[in-house]
């Protein structure tokens, strides 16, 4: 009622409604903001011709950030690799730096902190999946409430989004480990984990149309049935930019 008065009155009609809406949580302006992206080679842009199409690049293109701060590294994982380091003197020394080794080494002033990662754990790294109680690096439950504490306490009150891996084409092979698990496995272990803190989850496993086991789909968009290309990206980027806005 207050904004069609103003309305009625004369006033500029977008910039009500886009403050409106920003004061009720529902758009948020991303223009100025400095967002740190932490995750693996998808992050880091492998399989984009144009570093420009990475899809953190071109949100800070499209959505005018301040920073789009690219903390992506080919191969890395939430967990350590047993046979990379493990854990010292209360330490975790992991020479291929896995996330929960590296965060910390983030910018301290980020605005907003998006974490995508989960499908090399699931393809290459050798922690177990391990349960909910665990707390340390050495398991898949373990890294992620290691990793997801630690960034709750070093940007207290900045928002934290994680994101779900996307689908690959050899998701449904069970990783070697026992009891096997799928990539499905380790998605719902992200998901339950984010919950329980209460972080912002965008499940791109199950709202992003990226399955390269559709032969179409993987020639178009993940020519390899891992890394999203150009096109791969420009969905991941238009979908994360509308979450962004929303929370």
């Amino acid at each position: 009622m207050y904004v069609k008065l103003l309305i009625d009155k004369g006033a500029n009609k977008g910039y009500l409604l886009k403050n409106y809406f920003s004061y009720f949580g529902v758009i948020m302006e991303l223009k100025g903001k400095k967002i740190n992206f932490l995750g693996d080679s998808i992050t880091e842009g492998v399989g984009v011709e144009k570093e420009e199409n990475i899809f953190l690049n071109r949100i800070k293109i499209d959505e005018e950030l301040a920073e789009a701060r690219n903390y992506g590294i080919g191969g890395t994982r939430f967990a350590y690799q047993n046979g990379s380091g493990g854990y010292s003197e209360g330490v975790y020394k992991d020479v291929d730096g896995c996330f929960s080794n590296r965060f910390d080494k983030m910018d301290d002033d980020a605005d907003i902190v998006v974490v995508f990662g989960g499908t090399n754990d699931f393809g290459h790294g050798d922690a177990p999946i391990g349960e909910m109680t665990d707390r340390t690096p050495d398991t898949f439950y373990g890294a992620c409430h290691y990793l997801f504490t630690g960034l709750i306490r070093k940007y207290l009150g900045k928002p934290i989004v994680v994101m779900t891996p996307v689908h690959r084409l050899n998701e449904d092979t069970p990783a070697s480990k026992k009891p096997p698990v799928t990539l499905l496995d380790y998605v719902k272990v992200i998901r339950e984990v984010a919950e329980y803190y209460g972080l912002y989850l965008l499940d791109l496993y199950a709202s992003c149309p990226l399955q390269a086991k559709i032969p179409e789909v993987m020639e178009k968009y993940m020519p390899d049935g891992l890394h999203p290309n150009d096109k791969g990206h420009e969905m991941i980027a238009r979908q994360l930019a509308k979450f962004l806005k929303n929370i």
